[in-house]
């Protein structure tokens, strides 16, 4: 690595990779990462009461650390950009030997994903997925910390991936991965863009910051395969996408509803129980019926058919794959109920929880309610817009908590209801209590309303500040539902 010295023996053994103390194991490689929290170098003499037999420090910060007996030190400039080099040569670069699929845009990324892995399962290729809900190897289900692991744990997913047989695999490349170096130098054969709109301004200084993080993913040549073959697959009705479309590397192929696209979907109709819409593709036409709801849904099935059929997946197993998928956790996620609809969604963001009103007041046969809160030590300029947005779109709204974490709960809550207009106010109410809220808004839902409880999505726990306790919306609503509607299956 360039700019890197080490001090101690150079032949040393590597037998494993951290860079959690707590995670160290005799005869490990302890990456030292500077983090949010804390900083890795503060953890070195832990690890090497754990086992560590060497040591990645960044350059300056190596002053009074000794390398361990008869290990080594070395010294780079980055260690967090250096961590993803290091898994990658530990774990034989492991996906240069996938067809791996990138997904990245602000929604619709953990669906997309999920139909692309649906379709190569569908055309019975060995399958793998790296999502916000869920890490998949072949059939087998794992936990998902994060949207896109660390670099080490990414690495060694998909070097079990490739161990297993997978030759395919669709993964959900966040902004914070590409910016925190988390998907440095995965070779990606596909690579798709949903949509970009605010968020993560927390992290990202302006949407100029956060537009030119995703296109790295597009002409960064470290995230192309070695012979550079590539299929970008871009939504040009989102107005991101004409950029990310004109500055791609590699073959593009455009999609969407609106403007002139290489891969276009029509006739769509949306219902209660589904969507169906035809697929105008360079790989041919297919008309889907699929289970699931919202329109924004027909964006995200356009993506993957493109993308699957382009690398490699016939256009009727993309089908047929799209059809048998049930909808994701989360993602306008329906609770059983005999008398009012009631759909969990995942929306927390401005243009997440637009499209899911949107796509709930298509299905509503009444009155359409909403839950929501937002997230505390997160961006703060979204909260009062998704109030005024859920003012506005729904019949009535219901303002609570999400993930408060270091924040007061009623401090949220009074700047979402600061976007609210003076003519909705008497249709919003405000309930800090979670639990509270979603019975409220069951309440008051009567036959045929449709109740919305977004921002949370699959989670099953709740941050606080000094706690995090367990909390699934389903859960809570279905409790309610059985007192409500009776005991009953509905």
């Amino acid at each position: 690595m360039p700019g890197a010295r080490i001090v101690g023996n150079e032949q040393v053994e590597v037998r494993g990779l951290a860079y959690d103390s707590r995670r160290v194991e005799s005869g490990d490689l302890f990456i030292c990462v500077p983090g949010g929290r804390t900083d890795g170098h503060l953890h070195a003499g832990e690890a090497i009461a754990r086992g560590a037999r060497s040591l990645v420090v960044q350059s300056g910060r190596e002053g009074g650390l000794k390398p361990p007996a008869g290990g080594a030190i070395a010294v780079v400039p980055d260690s967090r950009a250096a961590m993803p080099a290091i898994a990658r040569a530990f774990y034989h670069d492991p996906s240069s030997r996938l067809t791996l699929a990138g997904v990245t845009g602000t929604n619709g990324k953990t669906t997309t994903a999920a139909m692309l892995y649906e379709m190569f399962g569908a055309a019975g290729m060995g399958r793998g997925l790296i999502g916000t809900v869920e890490y998949r190897v072949g059939e087998r289900r794992l936990a998902a910390p994060h949207t896109t692991p660390e670099a080490v744990d990414l690495q060694a997913l998909l070097a079990e991936l490739v161990a297993e047989g997978a030759t395919h695999a669709a993964m959900e490349v966040s902004s914070h991965a590409l910016a925190l170096h988390r998907a440095d130098g995965c070779k990606f054969r596909g690579a798709v863009f949903t949509n970009l709109t605010p968020e993560h301004l927390d992290f990202h200084a302006d949407m100029g910051e956060y537009l030119e993080t995703k296109l790295r993913l597009f002409e960064d040549r470290q995230y192309f395969p070695e012979d550079e073959r590539r299929v970008n697959v871009v939504n040009v009705d989102d107005e991101a996408g004409g950029e990310i479309a004109r500055r791609a590397r590699g073959e593009t192929l455009t999609y969407g509803l609106e403007r002139e696209a290489d891969c276009r979907a029509e006739e769509v109709e949306l219902r209660p129980d589904g969507t169906t819409f035809a697929a105008l593709l360079p790989a041919g036409r297919v008309r889907v019926q699929m289970k699931l709801l919202g329109g924004f849904n027909v964006y995200n099935a356009l993506a993957a058919l493109a993308a699957a059929s382009a690398l490699g997946v016939p256009l009727e197993a993309a089908r047929q794959g799209l059809e048998a998928m049930a909808p994701v956790r989360g993602r306008l996620e329906r609770v059983p109920a005999k008398q009012r609809t009631v759909l969990v969604d995942y929306a927390h963001s401005p243009d997440g929880l637009r499209r899911a009103l949107e796509a709930a007041r298509q299905l509503a046969r009444g009155k359409l309610i909403v839950v929501f809160g937002c997230g505390g030590d997160r961006d703060r300029t979204k909260r009062p817009v998704m109030g005024g947005l859920a003012s506005r779109l729904a019949d009535a709204c219901v303002i609570t908590s999400d993930n408060p974490r270091s924040e007061e709960p009623e401090a949220i809550i009074a700047e979402i209801a600061a976007g609210i207009g003076e003519n909705s106010r008497g249709k919003c109410a405000l309930e800090p209590d979670r639990a509270k809220a979603i019975r409220l808004a069951l309440e008051q839902a009567g036959p045929n309303d449709l109740v919305l409880i977004a921002g949370k999505g699959h989670e099953d726990y709740q941050i606080f500040a000094d706690r995090t306790i367990h909390f699934d919306d389903r859960e809570q609503a279905e409790a309610v539902l059985k007192e409500l509607e009776g005991g009953d299956d509905a």
